[in-house]
C-alpha cells in the first residue's frame, strides 16, 4: 500500500494523513488526504476524525486503511484519534501505518518480530506495484508541487502568450464589429456559434490521439471559452469516456492561457480530472481558477464537491448539449441525456482536505 499510495495521489504525500476506503476483496473504493500543517492543531485532528468518519459512512464504507506521513508529533494524535473515531461507528480499521523517513510503523502489530521499534525500512518507488502503476499511467511526482507545475504556464513564455492573447482579442473585436455592421440583434451570438465551432473541434481532436501545440490556438481557444455559452457547451461534452483525452485538452488550454482566461479551461480540467479519479489534479485546477477570479462559480462548485471527497461516479455533465443550447436559444445539437452535478456542503475539514485519485 505504501508503494501505491503515491500513484493513487499522483505524488509523494509529506505531512499528509491519506484515507483509503476499502471495499469487498479489500479494493479501494475512495482515497482522500489531508494536509497536517506545523504545529499539530488539536481542533484539526478532531475534524479530520469527523469529517474521515462522515466521508466513509456517507460512501458506506465499512473498512479503512490509514497512513499518516510525518513525524510522531504530528502524525500520532490524528492517527489515533481518527482510528478511534471510525471504530467507535463500527468502520473497520484494516490497517493504520506512521511512514516517515523510509521507514514505517504500524499502530495495529504490537509483534516486534514484525514491526520493530526502529521501524521496518521501506522504498516506495522499487516495490513492483509503484511499476505496475506506472505502467499502467499512474505515474506519481516527487511532490505536490511538482505536480502543480504540469498545468502552469511554462516558462519563458509569457511575452508570447501575452502577444497571442492580444491577437486572438482583436479578432473577437473584429467578429462582434462585424455583427454590429449587419444590424444583428445579438452580435456575441456570432461568437458563440464560432467558438462551440472550435472548441467541438479540438475536442474531436484529442479524442482521436492528436494534440494542439500552437500558442496563438491555445489562447484563442482561452479566449472563446469566456463566453458562459461556449464553456457550458464544452462542459456538456465532457463524456467520462473520453476523460483522459479531455484532461489533455484542457490541461494545454489552462497552460497557454493569459491569467484572465484561466478560470473557464481550468474549470473544465477540474472537472475532467474528477471523472478521472485524479482528485490532487482536481483540487490543483480549481485552486488556479480561483487564485485568477474567486468568485467563478463553476470553479467555486466544484471546489465543494472535491473537498468534500465526492467519488469520481458523482462527476455527471451538468446537462445534454441540446439542453445547454436550448436555455441560451441557441440551436439545439444531439447528445446523451445527463444529470446535473450534486451540489454539497463541505465541512470545516473538507476546507482543508486534499482529495486524492479515488474510484
Amino acid at each position: 500500500m505504501l508503494a501505491v499510495v503515491p500513484h493513487m495521489l499522483g505524488f509523494y504525500p509529506s505531512r499528509s494523513l491519506v484515507v483509503l476506503g476499502l471495499g469487498e476483496q479489500h479494493r479501494v473504493m475512495v482515497t482522500f488526504r489531508y494536509d497536517l500543517p506545523e504545529p499539530y492543531d488539536d481542533e484539526l485532528a478532531t475534524d479530520i476524525a469527523l469529517h474521515t468518519e462522515y466521508v466513509l459512512r456517507r460512501e458506506r464504507i465499512e473498512s479503512a486503511l490509514l497512513i499518516g506521513y510525518g513525524s510522531e508529533r504530528l502524525v500520532l494524535p490524528v492517527l489515533l484519534r481518527t482510528a478511534a473515531r471510525l471504530g467507535n461507528h463500527g468502520i473497520r480499521l484494516q490497517e493504520a501505518l506512521r511512514a516517515e523517513g523510509g521507514r514505517y510503523w504500524s499502530l495495529l502489530c504490537e509483534d516486534p518480530r514484525c514491526c520493530p521499534p526502529e521501524g521496518r525500512p521501506y522504498d516506495p518507488g522499487s516495490h513492483p506495484a509503484a511499476d505496475a502503476m506506472t505502467r499502467a499511467g499512474l505515474a506519481a511526482h516527487p511532490d505536490r508541487e511538482s505536480l502543480a507545475r504540469t498545468i502552469r504556464r511554462p516558462s519563458g513564455t509569457a511575452g508570447t502568450v501575452a502577444r497571442a492573447t492580444e491577437q486572438a482579442r482583436q479578432r473577437l473585436n473584429r467578429i462582434v464589429e462585424a455583427g454590429e455592421a449587419v444590424g444583428a440583434r445579438d452580435p456575441g451570438l456570432r461568437v458563440t456559434r464560432i467558438g462551440r465551432q472550435e472548441v467541438q473541434k479540438a475536442i474531436r481532436l484529442y479524442r482521436s490521439g492528436g494534440s494542439i501545440r500552437a500558442v496563438a490556438r491555445l489562447a484563442w481557444l482561452a479566449v472563446l471559452l469566456a463566453d458562459i455559452r461556449v464553456r457550458d457547451d464544452a462542459w456538456a461534452r465532457m463524456d467520462p469516456r473520453h476523460r483522459e483525452d479531455h484532461c489533455r485538452l484542457w490541461t494545454d488550454v489552462v497552460r497557454g492561457a493569459a491569467t484572465d482566461f484561466v478560470p473557464a479551461p481550468a474549470s473544465l480540467l477540474a472537472f475532467t480530472a474528477w471523472q478521472a479519479g485524479n482528485g490532487a489534479l482536481a483540487a490543483l485546477a480549481v485552486d488556479r481558477a480561483l487564485a485568477a477570479d474567486p468568485a467563478y462559480s463553476m470553479a467555486q462548485l466544484l471546489s465543494s464537491a472535491i473537498q468534500a471527497a465526492l467519488p469520481p461516479a458523482a462527476a455527471r455533465m451538468p446537462m445534454t448539449p441540446a439542453a445547454v443550447a436550448a436555455s441560451y436559444s441557441l440551436p439545439p445539437v444531439r447528445a446523451a441525456r445527463t444529470r446535473r452535478v450534486p451540489r454539497k456542503r463541505p465541512s470545516r475539514s473538507a476546507r482543508k482536505a486534499k482529495s486524492a485519485r479515488g474510484s
